[in-house]
Formats: C-alpha cells, structure tokens, sequence
C-alpha cells in the first residue's frame, strides 16, 4: 500500500478488521453470491406468502402489532439475512394487506405486472438518480421516451414534455405551480399583489391535492372555489360557467380549473370538452387530473371517454393506479414543454447554468424533485414485454366487471347505489327496512366495513356521499370474479344486518 509516493506495510488482519464485515453487505463484483442468495431467499418469502394468502387482510388491529415492532431492538442486528426474513415474516408480511387478493376492492390500489417488477428489481441494484444526465444517462433517455410517448397517447402535440414524478398529488402540485407562475407572467400585478387573488376552480367530487396544493403554493384558504356537480358526479360546465364569470366580475383571476379523469370516489370523467372550452374563452389553465383514468389512454374500447384531454395544459397520469405498475410510478406531462422552466434552478456541483448550452440532457431541470429513483424503467419493460394493448385489456376488464356489480347491487332491495361509473368504483350502502331500523343506516354502514376489515375476509373502502356514510368498491384486479364481489356483498349484507338488528332490539327495550 503507498501513501504520498511512500510504501506502507499494513498487516492483512488490520485491513480484515472491522469495516471489512460491513462491506461484505456491499452490492458488487466481489458480492455477486450473496446478492443471488439474498435476493432469491426474500423473493421465496413472499412467492411462499402469496402462494397460501387465502383473504386479503389479516384484520390485525395497530395495537396488537405496533407492541411487536416496537420491541424490536435495532442497535443489535441479526447478522443472518435469513433470521432477518423469519422476522419479516412476523412483523409484516404475515400483516400485510395483498392488493393482490381478488376480494381486496377497497383503494385505488392494483395488483402489480411481473415486467414492472422486473423492472424494480433492475432499478434498485443499479440504483440510478434520474437528476442529471451523468448520473443516469439511458435512464434519462428512456424516461423522456415514456413521456413522449404518453403524451403522445393523450393528443399532446411535438411540443410537449414532463416528467415522472412521486404520484398524483406531486404531478397536482407541480402542475398548479406551473399555472401560477404563469399566471403571475401574464398579470401586470406585482406577485405579492397579485397572490391573494388567484383562485383555483375545481370539481366538489376533485381530489383532496388541490386544496393541498394550494396551501403549499402560498395560496389563500378560499382560493379554491368548488364547482357543483350534477346528479352523475360530474362538474357541471354551467356551474364552471358561472364561477368563472363571478371570480371576474369580483376582479379574482383564475390561475387554473382543474378537471378530473376519474374521481377518486364515483369513478367519473369531467366534461373535458366543454370545460375546455370554457377555459380557452377564459383564458385559463386547465389541468387534466387523470391519475385515474389514465388507464384509458390504452383501452382500445373507451379511448373516447378522454375526448378533450388533449387541449389540457397539463395532465396527471399514475401508472401505478390503471397500468399495474408498483408504487411509485406517476408523471405529469404539459402541453408547451417551456412551461417547465418554473421548476428549473441551476446548482453548481448539479447542473451549472453553463450546461445549457452543452444541451445535456437534465431531468432535474424540469422536476420539483432532485435526487428521483429509475421508476419509469418499470413502464418500459412493461410496454417491452406486454404492450400497451395487453394493458389495455386488463383495464377493460375491470370497468366491464365494475358494470355488472352496479347491476347486481341496483338489483338489491338491501342496497341503495349512487352514479354508475365511467371507470371501475361503485359507492353503496346498506339500507336497512323500513322502519325504526332505517336510522341506524350511517351506523350499520360504518359496523359493516370495520369487521370485513377485522375479519379480514375482505377489504372495502368507505365516504360521505351528501353527509351520509357509503361504502365503496374499487375494482382494479382482473382476477375478481362477479362471485367474488356477490360473496362481499353477502358479508356486508350480514354484519350489516346483525347491527341493526342488535340495536333496534336495545332500543325497543329501553322504550319498554
């Protein structure tokens, strides 16, 4: 060994000591076997787990595991990675909640393609930060080939652009700093002067992000203005209409409308169209929240349903909702790729501003994001393996399921349904007789979906339609059968029932 041009005896036991049993844990060329071995035991676990998973859920409550996890000493490892896995085993993958299942229809939550994960599985042991072009190089590449390519899905012309992102309520938020800024561009107003009176409109059925967009921005509590929506849990275009004329005539300036592709509780699709015209008279910013409905963009049947998405400013796009991708795999894509300099700042050590005009190819320059994972490698080797009508097909699927389960519960005297969705949720309740019991409804509801849960026999998910507790199905597995989802209707139906039934007999003894 040399040091400063001297040579120097270090003995080898000096070098094996201490550090040297930590870098065995270094991925490498020297770690090659115990990388295979790893990896292999981990993914036997969970093939295992999957393998014998008979119900979604465990029904495990937080403070009979949280004790478990919290005994847990972390200052003494336990060297064996297969010790390590046996108590995985204990602390989360026995608890785990398998979107995999076909009776989990609670979240928007999809069972995952083996490509993409594939594609994790490539992206973690390289582990490339999608920042700057010289730490990511094809990497950079082939995600701003998925954007092209998935604006080009949405209608966007050769001048558009983006970038992946966290999920929706990152692409939301970086979309609504984008309007911002431009809306401060085009206001001869001084920004302080200006800020207090931007107003934001969006769908009474839109997605909780805008309003945490909006605080994030700097925005006022009232800047966004809810538009009603019509009995279909759509934005209603006259509702836009007249808000739009009153934020004017109040002297407000709208800095963005945002439409949604698939909301988060009914499933449906914004008017694009219409409100696309009202947004070009107004001249407005619209964005297109589709982290939905973006699934649509390769059905080769409902397609239509997204007329108008390409006269958007912006759109948001999860694939990891409606293209079976693992978390996180989301995008935000822009019509004008220049808008994105709002998001462009130039470090010294990152992406000097002298870089510019060597045209390298930094994606940090247009994400709100530095350091930011390879996660458009799982699209790409999904599209490599599958296609993107294999996708398609899938998603189809389960509309055309989630069609035939608002038909059987709409046929139910025990059940009450709301809007049939454009995409794969139906919102629901029990309802009980008429009678005494039918005050317990909002109760009965809420009993339900806690002991599914706590049964673990299946997962479903639950909201407020006009102040009263619904529950929800949201179908993004294709392996759910109509059978599946008659057999959870059933079990509702029965905890339902026994609540009601449980109390309208207290209450009649109470009145004795």
């Amino acid at each position: 060994m040399t040091f400063r041009g001297h040579a120097i005896d270090v003995p080898p036991a000096a070098v094996a000591a201490g550090p040297a049993d930590a870098r065995r844990h270094l991925f490498n060329n020297a770690t090659m076997d115990r990388y295979r071995q790893a990896l292999a035991a981990g993914i036997d676990r969970v093939a295992a787990r999957i393998a014998r998973a008979d119900r979604p859920f465990s029904g495990i409550s937080p403070s009979l595991l949280a004790p478990e996890i919290s005994a847990i000493d972390l200052e003494h490892p336990l060297h064996d990675p297969a010790d390590a896995l046996d108590e995985l085993e204990d602390v989360y993958l026995r608890d785990a909640v398998y979107f995999h299942h076909p009776r989990y229809l609670a979240h928007l939550n999809c069972p995952v393609v083996i490509p993409a994960l594939l594609g994790e599985a490539v992206l973690t042991a390289v582990n490339s930060s999608l920042d700057t072009w010289d730490q990511s190089a094809g990497g950079t590449l082939i995600e701003r080939r998925l954007i092209d390519w998935t604006a080009g899905r949405a209608g966007f012309g050769p001048q558009a652009d983006g970038v992946f992102t966290s999920g929706g309520t990152q692409s939301n938020l970086q979309a609504l700093l984008l309007a911002r800024e431009e809306a401060f561009g085009c206001s001869s107003r001084t920004r302080h002067d200006l800020l207090p009176r931007l107003r934001v409109i969006a769908s009474e059925a839109g997605h909780f992000s805008v309003q945490k967009a909006a605080k994030l921005l700097g925005l006022g509590p009232d800047a966004v203005i809810t538009a009603e929506t019509g009995a279909d849990r759509r934005m209603r275009p006259a509702a836009l209409a007249r808000e739009l004329a009153r934020c004017h005539r109040e002297g407000l300036v709208v800095m963005a409308v945002v439409a949604t592709a698939g909301t988060t509780d009914f499933g449906t699709i914004d008017p694009l169209p219409e409100i696309a015209d009202l947004c070009a008279r107004a001249g407005t910013w619209l964005h297109v929240d589709a982290a939905y409905g973006c699934g649509l963009l390769v059905s080769r049947t409902r397609r239509h349903l997204l007329d108008g998405i390409e006269r958007a400013d912006s759109v948001t796009v999860d694939f990891h909702k409606s293209f079976f991708q693992p978390v996180s795999s989301s995008a935000l894509l822009v019509r004008d790729g220049a808008v994105l300099r709002h998001a462009t700042y130039h470090a010294d050590y990152l992406n000097p501003a002298g870089t510019a005009g060597r045209r390298l190819p930094n994606q940090v320059d247009k994400s709100i994001q530095t350091t930011r994972r390879f996660d458009a490698l799982k699209l790409w080797l999904t599209l490599r393996v599958m296609g993107p009508d294999a996708i398609g097909e899938l998603f189809d699927e389960v509309v055309d399921r989630t069609s035939r389960a608002w038909d059987l519960l709409a046929a139910d005297a025990r059940f009450e349904v709301v809007a049939k969705s454009q995409l794969s949720t139906v919102v629901f309740r029990y309802l009980p007789p008429r009678g005494p019991g039918r005050e317990l409804a909002d109760e009965a509801n809420l009993y339900a979906r806690e002991a599914l849960a706590a049964s673990g026999a299946a997962v479903v998910a639950g909201t407020k339609v006009d102040g009263r507790h619904y529950l929800k199905f949201t179908l993004l597995n294709p392996e759910t059968t109509l059978d599946d989802i008659a057999h959870v209707v059933e079990l509702i139906a029965g905890h339902a029932s026994r609540y009601v039934t449980g109390h309208a007999s207290l209450e009649t003894c109470g009145q004795a």
